[in-house]
């Protein structure tokens, strides 16, 4: 009977493994499920509708191939389409019936080169015919919440949320790669083929016990019995001693070499487990060798638990627009940004940095430029940090321009104070720009600001609900400054701000102070005038209805003669000479120093006060009174 049972338990342990093997293997389905992209006309680029990408549930796969640069970028959805309405293009899309197809979108607005006003040219089809050959390069664009590209092929995993779509594209020159084939992954896992092995496995071991146990018993039986022997001879007297001594005899024989039954019985007994051992070797080998080529989709998983959503502590408006920026797009445009500026600053090219600056915050670094050139020993402005952004407030909004806001750190270096700054979008095409720029003061507290994924609405320039409107900031403070507790905007300010103000008089009466020094009080005199400059203020919103106003001034300071015959002369000031290019004046010099500044202003209506965040003072201009 025992034979019986080895032999069904090697037939069940061979159906076992023969089913999980077939798991992994015949019935094994595909592992993904796979859409070719193909276009009737071919053009420069090619959007593929975020729908297009979520028509299958999973992580998305674009594996693209083309003969030269494969070019790919995720972005808002309007943003693309913003980004390719002056040319044509491949648009992917998918209708209600789950058929994907390509249409040729016309350019619905006139080419950003072109110019609606201008005289048509004599030779107007080659003119069309160059501005296609150029194209417009995509790679590098602000736009693109992350970008991808390689030679030949590329091959990309993403998740795309809702309202995010994929642009395809070359250099912008060359047609988007043709050869496009869309993936998602299918659910094969096999969670019962391991353990059908396994039990497989563990059956035929028993089934190797069972076939050894019968073999053992079969042998202790010793085959059928036969009949009785048949009757002894008759007996005779025994000669004991003799026989005795035979035995002895026979003993010691067979210690010398001889084999004794007994002996070999023992022996074979010894052996019995390992001749069981060794035939347990080849089962283990065949049940490990199957096992170790299952992956974990063969096996059972366990169903994680869904982890808590964090409970939003902002509510976000009805009429909110999406945030213009995400933290990992805001982490590479300033990364480009500030190795752009850098290479500006070394360079001593203004030409480079207008790409990345604009405004006040230009115009301080093109003079900084031109007095380098002249005196190398003129400290240089200090580097844009980008090792870690600690806030970051988008403008919400969908349209242009749009701008935001960030405070920047650099890194682990405490000696290089945070530095925040707002940079804005003109339109799809170009890109990020600074235009206010500052220093944080070390004593300075940051309103409750939006979180990133958020947004903030931008404050009009005129705005009534502030204790001071965004475009009458400037002009406050700098009757602050001239005019101190006679100012009537004295009691908007706290006192951080009367502190700066306050630096700013004992700046100006060190200097009138040293004009007597030098016994020129009797025949030049100083003025000073403290102004805003035409740069439109930037205000966003914070949670309590106030916001953070960035504002830009120009701190002019006249030195002229008093008397006839007297000349100003430029002496020992490098950086004056270095602008004028004269050593003195009859009629005197005006010297301007670019400030911008930070506050956080309160809601009207608030018992606070406009705190001063961040400042910024760099000579703007050296210039000989006409």
């Amino acid at each position: 009977m025992r034979f019986v049972w080895a032999v069904v338990a090697f037939v069940l342990a061979t159906l076992l493994i023969g089913a999980g093997i077939a798991q992994r293997t015949v019935f094994l389905g595909p592992k993904a499920e796979q859409t070719e992209l193909s276009v009737t006309e071919p053009q420069r680029y090619r959007l593929i509708d975020g729908d297009v990408l979520r028509s299958h549930p999973g992580e998305q796969t674009v594996i693209a191939r083309g003969s030269g640069t494969v070019f790919l970028a995720q972005a808002r959805t309007a943003d693309l389409e913003a980004w390719l309405a002056d040319v044509e293009y491949n648009r992917v899309s998918i209708d209600e019936d789950g058929t994907i197809s390509s249409t040729v979108i016309p350019a619905s607005i006139l080419p950003v080169e072109e110019d609606p006003a201008a005289e048509e040219p004599a030779d107007a089809a080659a003119t069309d015919d160059a501005a296609e050959e150029q194209g417009r390069n995509p790679a590098g664009s602000d736009l693109w919440l992350t970008e991808f590209s390689d030679e030949g092929s590329l091959i990309e995993r993403m998740q795309i949320p809702e309202g995010v779509s994929v642009l395809l594209a070359s250099d912008g020159t060359e047609d988007a790669p043709s050869d496009v084939i869309l993936s998602w992954p299918l659910e094969n896992r096999t969670p019962f083929a391991g353990p059908l092995m396994v039990a497989g496995g563990i059956i035929m071991a028993a089934g190797l016990v069972l076939y050894v146990l019968a073999i053992r018993h079969s042998r202790r039986g010793r085959g059928p019995r036969r009949k009785g022997p048949p009757p002894l001879p008759p007996t005779e007297p025994i000669d004991v001693a003799r026989d005795n001594a035979e035995l002895e005899e026979g003993a010691s024989t067979t210690g010398e070499g001889q084999t004794d039954s007994g002996a070999k019985t023992q022996q074979n007994r010894a052996r019995l487990p390992r001749r069981r051992a060794l035939l347990a070797v080849p089962v283990f080998a065949v049940t490990t060798a199957m096992l170790a080529g299952c992956t974990p989709d063969a096996w059972p998983q366990q169903a994680s638990s869904p982890s808590p959503s964090p409970t939003a502590t902002v509510v976000t408006p009805e009429d909110q627009q999406a945030p213009v920026m995400t933290e990992a797009q805001a982490a590479r445009v300033l990364e480009n940004l500030s190795a752009t500026v850098a290479e500006a600053d070394e360079t001593l090219n203004a030409e480079l940095a207008a790409t990345r600056l604009t405004g006040s915050a230009l115009a301080e670094r093109q003079t900084d430029y031109l007095v380098r050139a002249s005196v190398p020993e003129y400290v240089a402005p200090s580097a844009i940090p980008s090792d870690k952004i600690r806030i970051l407030v988008p403008q919400a909004f969908d349209g242009w321009p749009r701008t935001t806001l960030m405070l920047a750190e650099a890194g682990s270096d405490e000696t290089v104070p945070p530095v925040i700054l707002t940079m804005t979008q003109d339109n799809p095409w170009s890109n990020y720009k600074i235009t206010y720029l500052a220093e944080m003061q070390a004593s300075a507290e940051l309103p409750d600001l939006p979180p990133a994924w958020l947004g903030a609405k931008l404050t009009p320039p005129d705005s009534p609900f502030l204790v001071v409107a965004p475009d009458a900031l400037a002009e406050a403070f700098a009757s602050v400054v001239d005019e101190n507790e006679a100012s009537p905007a004295y009691e908007l300010f706290d006192k951080g701000v009367h502190d700066f103000a306050t630096t700013i008089r004992d700046s100006r009466a060190a200097i009138v102070q040293a004009l007597a020094d030098a016994n020129a009080a009797t025949t030049s005199a100083m003025s000073f005038d403290l102004s805003p400059t035409g740069d439109v203020p930037m205000a966003l919103a914070s949670i309590d209805s106030g916001a953070i106003v960035a504002v830009s001034l120009k701190d002019s300071q006249s030195i002229v003669p008093t008397q006839e015959g007297v000349d100003i002369r430029v002496g020992n000031n490098a950086p004056a000479k270095a602008l004028t290019g004269v050593e003195s004046s009859s009629k005197g010099f005006v010297t301007t120093y670019g400030m911008q500044l930070f506050f956080s202003v309160p809601a009207q209506g608030s018992s606070a006060q406009v705190q001063l965040l961040a400042v910024s003072q760099e000579l703007l201009s050296v210039e000989v009174i006409p």
